[in-house]
């Protein structure tokens, strides 16, 4: 019942029903039944997974990035409470590739979760569920044993397997890997990084083959640590970006397993995305915890903005830009360079999406701090933007690492074109602003020609507390474009995965209406105005893949 109370009132086709204030308690001892009146008469329905204590109302959201490990506290009407963050160092052992320690990522987000409440002044015994959002594709291996793993966690932007993906690419296989992953073959996803390591670590391969070992992404990983060992499953949106899961059997592809002579042995069991994934054990704590949600960052952030619909689209602006569209129940193929994904598993019902993934968003305005000097801090970007009427012709291509969607041209290289005698700084920080939402135009653009017309755009992450961003982004597309008040929509969403799985929440629509707070920017721009700016946008992107 949490803080909504017996006086509520239940909807029931179409009516509004008052909920009498008597409750019978079930043989189980752990299931509620509210006794419910309308006109047909009595009505028992059950309230589930509502414990002995009724009255816990919390939601313990661990949000694991790439960076750093944050836990956040959200009460019944999902509110955000408190919230700790800790970083973690980043390893770099050799030219592009990225690692971190496994137990750095535990350790910090561990400790993020007992500073969070007790920073809320509250107990475990108070906490209804634990959900789960964290960094996709990142991959470790550990002892099945000793719980200890066997070599750092490979992180997603590691390109080390760049090599074996141009391979297998050049023998035909990026057709046999896209049927039935959705996935285009790169290093960015697990599959080569656990055949990198069963490779190249003394001993490993032959102990995952009698059982030895296990592979999980990190949700996995922090999922079997929290049961002390007992529960080792992933969710379907996480299984969904390791390039071995078929996306339409709903299963580890046996086939691929086979080619890259990865032991099916040493995979997880794929769950829904909400539900019981097993409990925390009681000296983490203090108290055992259920834990009722897990996705991946960004599909997390689709459902923490809510995007139920066909066509709803999220875009998250942070070190790269991740778009979203939730194509529904069917997966929808790309013909124009996105990824065909999973975007959550709820209710035995699986809801698709297609994702765009832009290499380098905010991480432009980090540059113009960090490398140029010529800003002090992000914030002040907005300031210097408005500061000046256009960008002066000034255009900015962000290719530091290549482009990503829809483009896919690693050989592309950063480039600022349109520079006169009067170009100053404000217009160089104004057009890396406009760049990330060209960006998103590219993207968006692709999205709505593989899938049809686009719904809802919203927007979250760091640099969408930018207003200008946000108005230059609704105006380059002539659409309205969404922000809600409480922009940390990937924890949002593995909340609600998890209120949704312990019945701290009833249903999906009931949580539009539990984030329903936000501000809506609007198109001012002209057609002909947009078209031009397009234009310059194309040409220079022309420019970037040519040099």
């Amino acid at each position: 019942l949490g803080s909504r109370g017996l006086g509520d009132v239940y909807k029931r086709q179409g009516r509004r029903i008052s909920v009498k204030q008597k409750l019978s308690r079930s043989p189980t001892n752990d299931v509620y039944t509210l006794l419910l009146q309308n006109n047909e008469g009595w009505d028992f329905r059950p309230f589930f997974a509502i414990r002995r204590n009724f009255m816990k109302e919390y939601i313990l959201s661990l949000d694991q990035g790439t960076t750093s490990s944050r836990a956040v506290l959200f009460n019944a009407k999902g509110e955000k409470i408190a919230s700790v963050q800790k970083e973690y160092p980043q390893i770099f052992p050799g030219n592009g590739w990225v690692e971190h320690d496994p137990m750095d990522i535990l350790e910090s987000q561990l400790s993020s979760a007992r500073e969070v409440i007790a920073k809320a002044g509250i107990t475990a015994e108070d906490v209804a569920a634990i959900g789960i959002a964290n960094q996709r594709e990142t991959t470790i291996l550990w002892d099945k044993n000793t719980g200890k793993p066997v070599y750092n966690a490979i992180v997603w932007q590691c390109r080390r397997t760049s090599e074996d993906c141009a391979r297998m690419e050049s023998q035909g296989l990026q057709k046999f890997f896209k049927d039935k992953t959705g996935l285009l073959i790169d290093p960015y996803f697990s599959a080569t990084k656990i055949k990198w390591i069963l490779e190249n670590v003394e001993g490993v391969r032959e102990r995952a083959e009698k059982g030895e070992i296990l592979f999980g992404t990190v949700d996995c990983w922090l999922i079997w640590n929290l049961t002390g060992g007992r529960v080792h499953v992933t969710d379907y949106s996480n299984a969904s970006r390791t390039m071995l899961f078929n996306i339409h059997t709903l299963e580890w592809d046996r086939e691929i397993l086979g080619l890259l002579g990865i032991p099916s042995c040493m995979l997880p069991e794929v769950k829904e995305c909400s539900g019981d994934l097993g409990e925390t054990e009681e000296n983490i704590f203090g108290s055992r915890i259920k834990i009722a949600g897990c996705a991946g960052d960004q599909q997390a952030a689709l459902f923490g903005q809510c995007c139920f619909r066909e066509g709803d689209v999220k875009n998250t602006y942070g070190t790269g830009g991740f778009l979203l569209m939730n194509t529904g129940e069917k997966p929808v193929e790309s013909r124009h360079g996105l990824l065909t994904t999973i975007a959550w598993g709820i209710g035995g019902k699986v809801n698709y999406a297609l994702e765009g993934s832009v290499f380098i968003s905010g991480a432009a305005v980090k540059w113009l701090r960090d490398e140029l000097c010529i800003i002090r801090t992000a914030a002040e970007t907005e300031e210097l933007a408005r500061s000046v009427e256009d960008a002066g012709g000034v255009y900015f291509v962000p290719a530091f690492v290549g482009l990503g969607a829809p483009y896919w041209k690693p050989e592309a290289r950063g480039m600022i074109t349109g520079l006169t005698r009067g170009t100053n700084r404000c217009h160089i920080v104004r057009a890396t602003l406009e760049a990330m939402c060209y960006q998103t135009y590219d993207v968006l653009r692709a999205m709505e020609e593989d899938a049809g017309a686009i719904g809802s755009i919203k927007a979250d992450g760091g640099a969408a507390s930018n207003d200008f961003l946000m108005e230059f982004q609704a105006d380059i597309l002539g659409h309205s474009v969404i922000r809600p008040y409480n922009v940390e929509s990937t924890a949002t969403g593995a909340a609600y995965l998890a209120g949704l799985g312990c019945g701290l929440w009833g249903s999906m629509e009931e949580l539009v209406g539990v984030s329903d707070k936000f501000r809506e920017f609007i198109p001012s721009m002209s057609e002909s105005k947009r078209s031009d700016l397009i234009s310059g946008w194309k040409k220079a992107v022309g420019a970037a893949i040519r040099e």
